[in-house]
């Protein structure tokens, strides 16, 4: 079915997970092209902050503090939405936390912590934005990983949680387009993002957690969630090594499965490590799109 999306700067959009990386950039770029923005993360402070950055600028955001783990707190930026601006038309599942280390080190408690953000956060959010885009229309956006279909090791639990965004995602497509729901429901598939990701992650290592090079830059990967909004996508893989991985995961396991067991030393600096907590149970407050690096 095909189905028509408003331009972006006629939208109103919902960013889950706005506070750095992927979703800030997300969130200015698409103020930039005149949405009306709802922005949603763990972080109060910093939250506020950027939605009033935006405002001064010209543009309209408001902040909605909400743990995506929580339905009800989840519920609470839906209905913000509709109080300020009377509806939705993009709601962008971004939310995201890792872990670094095996997957036979890492404790229950962190393990289903990562999950109730990556997974069930986008089943939260997902689920509280179809009524409203499925009485008028409009684009879910779910970001996942290239490791939704491939895998890397000491981000075990990280990968299963991304698998699980996508079988999710497929899943609900399927049955919007069965009742033939205006909905168009897309799955991001960026490769490593230069962002706090890894400073932000619960790390059992006992060094300084990195992302393996080449990272693309945030921008790129708000572009092709903006592209969603405004065109039908299935699913977008950003990145040259996202589509190699995806593919040779599929068609020589493998092959794959060598490539991937090169990674494992690529996943940190030579240094002790700085936050090995991260975010995982508290906030992050640095407000940054790009990641912070390490010393080689």
């Amino acid at each position: 079915m095909d189905i028509d999306l408003k331009p972006l700067g006629q939208q109103v959009v919902v960013i889950t997970g706005a506070s750095s990386g992927i979703g800030l950039a997300t969130a200015r770029m698409a103020a930039r092209a005149g949405a009306k923005l709802v922005l949603s993360a763990r972080s109060e402070q910093t939250l506020n902050s950027i939605a009033q950055g935006i405002r001064d600028s010209g543009g309209e955001a408001i902040a909605c503090v909400a743990d995506v783990g929580d339905r009800a707190q989840v519920e609470t930026v839906a209905q913000a939405a509709l109080e300020r601006f009377g509806h939705i038309d993009t709601w962008i599942n971004d939310a995201g936390v890792a872990i670094y280390g095996k997957l036979w080190v890492a404790s229950e408690e962190d393990n289903r912590r990562l999950f109730d953000t990556n997974f069930w956060g986008v089943v939260n959010g997902s689920l509280a934005a179809l009524p409203h885009l499925r009485s008028h229309g409009g684009a879910l956006i779910n970001v996942g990983s290239e490791v939704s279909d491939a895998f890397v090791p000491l981000q075990g639990m990280y990968t299963a949680s991304k698998h699980a965004v996508k079988g999710f995602t497929d899943a609900l497509r399927v049955e919007l387009e069965l009742e033939e729901a205006p909905v168009s429901v897309t799955l991001i598939q960026p490769t490593a993002v230069n962002t706090p990701y890894p400073q932000h992650a619960r790390n059992y290592m006992d060094k300084e957690p990195r992302l393996p090079d080449p990272q693309v830059d945030p921008d790129d990967v708000a572009e092709a969630i903006l592209d969603a909004a405004v065109k039908q996508k299935r699913d977008i893989k950003v990145g040259t090594m996202s589509k190699l991985n995806t593919m040779t995961a599929k068609i020589m396991p493998s092959a794959a499965d060598k490539m991937s067991s090169k990674l494992a030393d690529k996943q940190h600096y030579e240094e002790a490590p700085r936050h090995p907590e991260g975010t995982l149970f508290r906030p992050g407050q640095t407000g940054s799109v790009h990641g912070s690096g390490g010393v080689e």
